[in-house]
């Protein structure tokens, strides 16, 4: 699903701004990679990215695409999304939110839930560590794999 023209330019002001203040190089590279995963809710993997980028920029190559993703991954202005897929797939959507992922057919979608936001740790986990965030993933079907096991069923 596309975002509108106008929520893809907030999040290249967002993501543009967020470079000059680490100090990161804004290349064109960087950016027509940026724009293509801020353009979608799809969520989609490294791959796919490629694909779309370098109808723009024929020159790019999978490895460019790659470290960009991690390089946005480690400075937070994207996240990796998990999925019970092989390919990570990736999320421009920096506010807090969680995912709900189908785990037939890959789909991979957003929704905000500000009980699941403010979800308090279990006491064990304060012996692993100090919890920064907490990011809740629901797993089951979709609704178009529920149509087509009742179709199918």
């Amino acid at each position: 699903m596309a975002l509108s023209k106008e929520n893809v330019e907030k999040r290249m002001e967002v993501f543009a701004e967020a470079c000059r203040r680490q100090g990161v190089k804004a290349t064109h590279q960087r950016m027509e990679i940026y724009r293509e995963l801020a353009r979608t809710e799809e969520h989609p993997d490294a791959e796919t990215l490629y694909g779309r980028v370098r109808k723009r920029i024929p020159s790019i190559s999978l490895d460019t695409v790659y470290r960009a993703l991690r390089l946005f991954e480690e400075r937070g202005v994207i996240s990796r999304v998990g999925s019970t897929r092989e390919r990570t797939r990736f999320d421009a959507n920096t506010t807090r939110h969680h995912h709900f992922v189908c785990t037939r057919c890959g789909l991979v979608g957003d929704f905000y839930c500000a009980e699941l936001d403010h979800f308090p740790p279990p006491a064990e986990v304060g012996a692993m560590g100090r919890v920064d965030s907490v990011y809740v993933e629901l797993r089951g079907f979709c609704r178009t794999c529920q149509q087509k096991r009742r179709k199918a069923g």
